[in-house]
């Protein structure tokens, strides 16, 4: 079984804009199952396609296998089976010895950007680069399955 163990943190965008970043990569992923115990995903990169499986998260961990597809094959599943969508451009950022992909998103989700880390286990240190905020690893809304059915710019209107 491969294991992910990763945080997730706001990003702050006013030092993000100010931040010299290397060219980011465009995703399109959309989810063919999403429920409490599993989630299937089909994301489309720039020169590639990924099938990912995910378990139930227990604390910052949870089960992840990924497969690479063709990209038009992606393309395929997200255009005929996917049911909720995100959009995003990644960026890869090496700070202290560790990767952080941050995902600025697009479309429903404009304006959100979040920072995430993946870590060899759960007790790993690690330095908060300037440009992060507060951690949201364990709020469900962060969550891109979660994103893709409950937007960020409906949060202030689900909350009326």
């Amino acid at each position: 079984m491969f294991i992910e163990i990763e945080r997730k943190f706001l990003v702050n965008r006013a030092k993000w804009a100010m931040l010299e970043k290397p060219a980011g990569s465009y995703y399109r992923q959309g989810y063919l199952t999403d429920d409490d115990h599993k989630t299937i995903r089909v994301r489309v990169a720039p020169l590639a396609g990924f099938l990912t499986i995910k378990g139930v998260s227990s604390g910052i961990s949870r089960s992840e296998f990924e497969y690479e597809i063709p990209r038009e094959e992606a393309i395929h599943l997200l255009d005929n089976f996917s049911q909720s969508e995100i959009v995003k451009t990644r960026y890869n950022i090496w700070f202290e010895g560790k990767l952080w992909e941050v995902d600025v998103f697009a479309g429903d989700n404009d304006g959100l950007i979040v920072a995430e880390i993946e870590l060899q286990n759960e007790v790993e240190g690690f330095v908060l680069p300037e440009w992060v905020n507060e951690e949201v690893t364990e709020d469900t809304r962060y969550y891109n399955s979660s994103l893709s059915k409950n937007p960020y710019s409906k949060w202030n209107e689900n909350q009326n």
